[in-house]
């Protein structure tokens, strides 16, 4: 098919901070490529990118070698470094990540040694000195990860968007997708419109693995929704910067931390829940068909055999305020119930393997003609430049091989 035939050259489906940096990194790579961004909802950032705590990661969480370490270490650096440069809100506050019980001792020194081997400089703190970097914090132990920061994520999606020069249109969800590998890539959208490509990239966050069926291609992941529940502090004076507790390494949440963000409040959170919905931010969000899909799905049901005690743990706190005003009272022994005023919530595209693995990391797919991103939660906000580029030179690539 001639190049006039097709709308754009790649199509990214996906308006969040992800799909925004691919978008950038395709034009900065390859100017004169023609890219179109699809984004379902009125405006960019809408769902994971716009509903976190704002925190730009260190990367001292995760495994060496892993994409989630090498992106998360070079995207904090170049996520600081392109907000200064466009005048987007942010700070390098680094943080305290806090042992409360002798058990977590080990485990906070093994944090110690995965940052050293991630190339991240940690201090080691004693009981007083956590008193030095936050006065109302307790602990038996900790260490300062410099590096960590906060910022305004949607602000950044904004700007990605911007320079990118890749056309964007708002509004626009995709029902139905025809690829063929002689002639490209046809999408439908609710609208009735017709967009045709070269190459599709797939960056619909919670809903990419049921785009990735859409096109033909078995994800081998299932998209389960974990909501993120947030509390905001009354008092925000009782807390200067960012306070970890030491995260089970057995799930993949680093449990209720405290937030001072960009604004100057400070968020307390997350509590993770099992979602009704993909964009189930509340209890009150059902939706059957979703939620009959995740309830069918066998690694669903592994997870809760697998986690369940973790598991209960959440939805107690989910239901009592009281639960939560516990867990953070480990770290925070002033705060009080009244301190805790309900925040929004956010939910978490966790992908799921079918015997109930949870995918540990970034995970990217290539099918003819289109790139899929199946899992990319936390900390993709902060490495979303590199892994934009990633899946740009995946593009370009398949790009350059295809008519």
């Amino acid at each position: 098919m001639p190049v006039e035939a097709y709308d754009c050259d790649v199509l990214v489906v996906g308006g969040g901070i992800v799909g925004l940096s691919t978008a950038y990194a395709i034009t900065r790579a390859a100017p004169g490529t023609r890219v179109t961004v699809l984004e379902k909802e009125p405006g960019p950032a809408r769902h994971q990118t716009g509903r976190n705590s704002g925190v730009v990661h260190s990367g001292i969480y995760y495994r060496p070698g892993s994409l989630k370490a090498r992106y998360a270490v070079r995207g904090a650096a170049e996520m600081v470094k392109f907000c200064a440069e466009y005048g987007i809100a942010h700070a390098v506050t680094g943080k305290l990540i806090v042992a409360t019980e002798r058990e977590e001792l080990p485990r906070l020194h093994a944090l110690v040694q995965r940052g050293r081997e991630n190339g991240i400089p940690v201090r080691e703190l004693g009981p007083a000195q956590i008193g030095e970097y936050e006065p109302e914090v307790r602990g038996l132990a900790a260490i300062h990860v410099g590096t960590t920061g906060v910022c305004d994520f949607v602000g950044v999606a904004r700007q990605l968007a911007q320079a990118s020069g890749a056309e964007i249109r708002y509004g626009a969800r995709v029902v139905r997708v025809d690829r063929r590998p002689e002639r490209g890539v046809a999408v439908l959208t609710a609208g009735g419109d017709v967009v045709r490509a070269r190459v599709l990239v797939n960056c619909a966050g919670l809903y990419c693995d049921e785009l990735a069926r859409l096109t033909g291609d078995e994800p081998g992941v299932r998209i389960v929704p974990f909501r993120g529940e947030y509390y905001e502090l009354a008092r925000p004076e009782l807390v200067r910067g960012l306070v970890y507790p030491v995260p089970d390494p057995a799930f993949p949440f680093l449990g209720v931390h405290l937030t001072r963000g960009i604004d100057g409040g400070v968020h307390i959170g997350p509590n993770a829940v099992p979602a009704l919905a993909r964009e189930g931010y509340g209890w009150g969000v059902v939706r059957p068909r979703e939620l009959a899909g995740t309830v069918a799905w066998p690694g669903s049901w592994a997870i809760a055999r697998r986690h369940w005690r973790h598991g209960a743990g959440e939805l107690h706190r989910s239901l009592s305020k009281g639960a939560f005003l516990q867990a953070v009272r480990r770290l925070l022994p002033g705060v009080e119930g009244d301190d805790l005023v309900r925040a929004p919530a956010g939910v978490r595209a966790q992908a799921v393997l079918r015997d109930g693995t949870l995918v540990d990391d970034f995970l990217i797919r290539e099918g003819s003609r289109a790139v899929h991103v199946l899992n990319a939660p936390s900390p993709a906000a902060t490495a979303s430049l590199p892994i934009g580029r990633e899946v740009g030179r995946r593009v370009l690539s398949m790009l350059g091989s295809v008519s």
